[in-house]
């Protein structure tokens, strides 16, 4: 059987320095390679994990790789690397677009015991919930302009968008190559009208970003309605807001990844994980 592989050597060469070493006792690592090439082969295709192609190695290596740099942050401190190494090359676009997408939940997602596991940042409903679409999960996600995640997070199907909002944002750290604070602060932020709510507005403007979220018909009535009570409408500029597409072209990215798309995954930190690698590839991609 021939594996389609989607590492390529110059991609391995800006991953392989921020692998995990081996440990001092004990057995060495499996190949990272070849389990995060079974792991991206897994989340492409997605396909049971017992039916991983043996070129790839074994499946409960690469399984357990999965959940155990979840539950480390080892995948989130891959990402904040390949992040700061991009920001040191000006390869970062600060007009950051938020929004979130839905994902159905296959039938082998469910069956998880109905509490988050001790000792792992699990939630108790496994971000799994009902929409109208059903059994569902929903990915929040912050792309820079060039449709490349920077922060994601995941909650029910259910969920609303505006409340993930500040979560998503405050997941922007980008490290610096030299001394100073990590970067946390966009230019700017466009968002559709689900973000348009006081808070939000008010958060932006605490932290000096430039807002672009148009206003929903609701609201602009209720602020004609109070007549000069309702104050003068918040800016906007239309232009600035075609930037937008950004997150929706991020979005499709990951979504071509099948077992992105539709969730198979009992644990939520399991399915974040496989995100995370998304994530890792896309920016390491030349």
């Amino acid at each position: 059987m021939s594996v389609r592989l989607v590492i390529t050597d110059a991609m391995w060469d800006r991953i392989e320095p921020l692998m995990p070493a081996d440990p001092v006792r004990g057995r060495r690592w499996a190949d990272h390679r070849r389990t995060l090439e079974a792991i991206a082969w897994k989340y492409r295709t997605c396909s049971p994990w017992w039916d991983l192609p043996g070129e790839l190695g074994s499946f409960q290596t690469a399984h357990k790789r999965l959940i155990r740099w979840a539950v480390d942050d080892t995948w989130e401190r891959i990402l904040a690397a390949v992040l700061a190494a991009a920001d040191a090359d000006a390869d970062i676009g600060w007009t950051v677009s938020v929004d979130s997408t839905v994902c159905r939940a296959h039938r082998h997602a469910a069956g998880a015991r109905g509490k988050g596991a001790p000792g792992r940042d699990e939630p108790d409903d496994h971000a799994l919930g009902r929409s109208c679409g059903g059994l569902s999960t929903k990915v929040h996600l912050a792309g820079d302009s060039r449709a490349r995640p920077l922060a994601l997070s995941v909650t029910a199907g259910q969920a609303g968008d505006a409340p993930a909002f500040e979560t998503v944002m405050a997941a922007i750290r980008v490290p610096r190559s030299g001394p100073g604070r990590p970067r946390t602060r966009p230019e700017a932020v466009p968002a559709d009208r689900a973000y348009s709510s006081r808070a939000i507005r008010n958060h932006l403007r605490r932290r000096g970003i430039r807002t672009v979220i148009p206003q929903p018909s609701d609201q602009v009535g209720h602020r004609l309605r109070r007549d000069r009570a309702g104050g003068r409408p918040p800016a906007f500029n239309a232009e600035a807001y075609k930037q937008r597409n950004a997150v929706e072209r991020c979005i499709n990215r990951l979504k071509r990844w099948r077992g992105l798309a539709l969730r198979t995954d009992e644990l939520a930190i399991a399915y974040q994980a496989a995100l995370h690698v998304a994530a890792i590839l896309i920016w390491v991609r030349p």
